[in-house]
């Protein structure tokens, strides 16, 4: 079968309310969604004009889906339309670009197109992953940057003698993965108070990366 090499994944991310994941995910399987998972993490946020996740320290789902780009515009804008995202506290839904991928049965003869348009980019992914309990260090430096808000998950490795890995580090039960979705203008302000603050340079206290964002719903001004 001929390989196609032009084909465009995105994963779509989805935090709702604890209990609507599985709702979600139906309804993005109706929609062209091969499948998907669902983290379990709590939502932490300033209350305010621009609380943009509707998150307040209250337990929440994470859905995250690979699709092609096409099905993913048909899957985010159905659940956008479902559960009106663009409504305070109705959760946020964004995309961001999958280089490639294995596992994926459904794109098993497809190699992902590399090439990146140059598109205004106007909303980051800030991924921050620290130690367990200084998670809502991290959510307050952002904070003093310009973030309204986040999501925490709780990392834990695959396995009792084996960790997982994210960027070469390890990611074990006492670790707290922070999310923080920012306007592009924001993210440098936005970062540098957590490194800063944190000290992320110094071995060990963690790693701190952002991807651009190429869709987004339920960001509030």
């Amino acid at each position: 079968m001929e390989i196609n090499h032009n084909i465009e994944l995105e994963l779509i991310s989805v935090i709702v309310t604890f209990g609507l994941g599985s709702k979600v995910l139906h309804k993005a399987k109706k929609h062209g969604a091969s499948g998907g998972t669902i983290a379990l993490a709590k939502g932490t946020s300033n209350r305010g004009i621009w609380d943009f996740l509707g998150l307040s320290d209250i337990r929440k789902e994470i859905v995250y889906i690979v699709s092609d780009k096409d099905t993913a515009k048909n899957i985010i804008k159905a659940l956008d339309k479902e559960y009106n995202f663009d409504k305070p506290n109705h959760g946020i839904v964004y995309t961001t670009n999958v280089f490639s991928t294995n596992g994926c049965s459904q794109y098993t003869d497809c190699a992902c197109k590399s090439e990146v348009k140059k598109e205004s980019v106007m909303y980051h992914l800030i991924t921050c992953i620290v130690d367990k309990g200084r998670a809502e260090e991290v959510i307050e430096a952002a904070s003093k940057g310009g973030s309204k808000g986040g999501t925490i998950m709780n990392a834990r490795g695959s396995g009792i003698h084996e960790t997982g890995k994210v960027f070469s580090m390890n990611i074990e039960p006492e670790k707290e993965v922070v999310i923080i979705v920012s306007e592009a203008h924001l993210t440098e302000s936005i970062t540098s108070n957590i490194v800063n603050e944190l000290d992320i340079e110094l071995p060990g206290n963690g790693i701190i990366y952002v991807q651009d964002i190429n869709s987004c719903y339920g960001v509030h001004k």
